[in-house]
């Protein structure tokens, strides 16, 4: 599909800590917990893997598979919403989380994309994206997160 009718969200952050450091915030359940506002993600990290994401009361948000993965390099998640009826209707789309070493710190790109115009999703996880990724951040520098509620809710 051509680049018009598709919908991306990229975000770029440099965070100072080592590619290891922050491949484990991405992938420990109990680290996310702390930056992604208590959500729990379910996965066991391996290409081909089953991917969930949850609220703490267990509903499910979101599913998805690991499509590729390179520990502390790169991860590519084929992402389906599964909480909001407008939303999940979209069908799925596809976050690439790419890290490359620069300098004290690491370059984190975030891309989510879907292949649709104007897609609802794209539009939220525009929102999402950059608190999440704040904490993310705040929390490897500093110990503590930058927001303790999403700032959409």
């Amino acid at each position: 599909m051509n680049a018009a009718n598709r919908s991306r969200f990229v975000y770029v952050t440099f965070i100072r800590t080592t590619p290891e450091k922050l491949w484990a915030a991405l992938t420990d359940p109990q680290f996310i917990r702390q930056y992604w506002f208590d959500m729990t993600i379910e996965c066991d990290w391996k290409k081909g893997s089953p991917w969930k994401m949850s609220h703490s009361d267990g509903t499910v948000t979101d599913v998805g598979e690991i499509l590729e993965i390179e520990p502390q390099r790169r991860m590519v998640i084929h992402w389906q919403h599964e909480w909001k009826p407008e939303l999940k209707a979209e069908g799925p789309s596809r976050c690439t989380m790419e890290l490359e070493p620069a300098g004290s710190a690491v370059k984190l790109t975030i891309t989510h994309e879907i292949d649709r115009p104007e897609s609802k999703l794209i539009a939220a996880v525009s929102g999402g994206w950059p608190s999440i990724l704040s904490n993310l951040k705040s929390l490897l520098e500093t110990g503590e997160i930058a927001l303790v509620s999403h700032p959409r809710h």
